[in-house]
């Protein structure tokens, strides 16, 4: 869905409780004032839906390719229900654009398909840094907050077939 049909930061539908959810924040130090923002949107909202601060852990990776594997860093060494991968990539007079995002967009989906884990994809790619700051708590909400509300979903997902498979 186009970003200029929707505010990232308005939550549709009724979010279940994220209490007793624990989540991990990969976040790319690359365009570090638009992912900070990104990191803050994105715990604000796990707090928000009732997640404990001390059940949120942050880590920083220093750009948009190294998600992939702070991510999988982050499943293999902690006890998160889903992990949260946030960056920004803004398009530039090279290739190099679409080389990061597709490597970061193929490998947080191949890390969801081989942990049967969620690992949210919130990688803003735009072309000017004034449309990343607009998603990045701008005129067109928080990226981060989008990200952490598909995590909650996906987690209260995953326990309820857990639970009616029992």
């Amino acid at each position: 869905m186009a970003t200029s049909l929707k505010n990232l930061s308005v939550v549709e539908g009724k979010a279940p409780s994220a209490k007793g959810m624990k989540f991990a924040i990969v976040v790319s130090v690359w365009n570090n004032a638009v992912t900070e923002a990104l990191a803050k949107g994105a715990a604000e909202a796990l707090v928000e839906y009732g997640a404990n601060e001390e059940d949120i852990i942050v880590k920083s990776v220093p750009g948009a390719f190294e998600l992939t594997l702070g991510a999988q860093i982050m499943a293999e060494n902690t006890n998160v229900d889903a992990v949260i991968c946030l960056g920004c990539v803004i398009r530039g007079e090279t290739p190099h654009f679409d080389y990061i995002c597709q490597s970061a967009t193929q490998g947080i989906t191949r890390l969801n398909m081989a942990y049967n884990m969620p690992f949210i994809f919130g990688l803003l790619t735009t072309e000017t840094m004034e449309q990343a700051e607009e998603r990045a708590g701008g005129r067109y909400g928080n990226k981060g907050t989008e990200a952490a509300v598909t995590a909650i979903r996906m987690v209260a997902l995953r326990r309820e077939m857990e639970t009616e498979q029992k």
